[in-house]
């Protein structure tokens, strides 16, 4: 189901399924910049609800494959340049899905409108990653859907989708540290390479998901403190039961402690 670019004026939760249910990556990401534009000049509302999707809409290619069927790739020359974009995309896709799945499926819960102007803010910022990569790898002759990706990052919505405390802990405060961990050594290697157009790409990517976690982080000590709940054990035990994966270390401990998330969240969990 594709819909139009322009966001309907009426309820937030119907608009964020929208974007889910649009099966065109660059329609989905620029429906996602209308909805959080039309979010930021008032014309929609939270407090209604939507029932959202169980997988969001996707295009026919790429070919998602289980992680475990993912083919081995080198991330050397052009050919791997390009390989590691169009990863970088597919990651970003399922971003502004997750994020526009979190405030239209939450979008009931009593929450002041700060929530909702930062997970929409997050959903647009991903679906503009989206678009910056996509455009990167056009400059380099190929497309977003020209090779397989992994089907394993919509898990984390179907492992969460009951619990906005679990939804906090998995998606920015692991799947989204993690990027912290691992961007800053794919741009050096660009940076080697002498492809400073797409290290740039990263560079902004990276700066952004900083925010992204400490929004996370922020409003998942909120929601501890509403709930008179202990913020690291209930992180712990929430990751042990809804993340299907481990926190591997090296971690960019600097980066973590910049977006309010200190070891002591997620050290007992790591593994080498």
């Amino acid at each position: 189901m594709e819909l139009p670019a322009k966001a309907s004026v009426g309820s937030l939760a119907e608009a964020a399924r929208g974007v889910l249910l649009c099966a065109n990556a660059d329609e989905k990401a620029r429906h996602a910049r209308s909805v959080a534009a039309a979010w930021r000049a008032g014309a929609l509302t939270a407090g209604a609800g939507s029932s959202m999707p169980g997988r969001p809409g996707r295009p026919e290619r790429p070919v998602l494959l289980p992680p475990r069927d993912m083919p081995r790739r080198s991330f050397k020359g052009a050919r791997g340049r390009v390989a590691l974009l169009h990863s970088l995309a597919h990651i970003e896709l399922n971003a502004i899905d997750l994020a526009f799945d979190l405030v239209g499926r939450f979008s009931m819960e009593p929450l002041p409108r700060a929530f909702f102007d930062d997970w929409i803010a997050v959903g647009d910022d991903e679906a503009r990653h989206f678009g910056m990569l996509q455009a990167r790898l056009g400059s380099l002759g190929a497309r977003y859907g020209d090779l397989p990706a992994h089907d394993g990052l919509w898990q984390a919505a179907e492992e969460t989708c009951h619990d906005l405390l679990a939804r906090l802990a998995v998606v920015p405060m692991v799947l989204e540290a993690r990027g912290l961990d691992v961007t800053p050594a794919m741009m050096e290697r660009l940076e080697r390479t002498g492809d400073t157009e797409s290290a740039d790409i990263l560079k902004t990517i990276y700066t952004d998901e900083q925010r992204h976690v400490q929004a996370g982080a922020t409003w998942f000590r909120f929601l501890c403190a509403e709930r008179e709940l202990e913020p690291e054990e209930t992180f712990q035990h929430l990751v042990r039961r809804h993340f299907r994966g481990a926190l591997k270390r090296p971690f960019n401990a600097a980066a973590r402690d910049k977006a309010g998330l200190p070891a002591r969240y997620y050290e007992p969990l790591a593994r080498d």
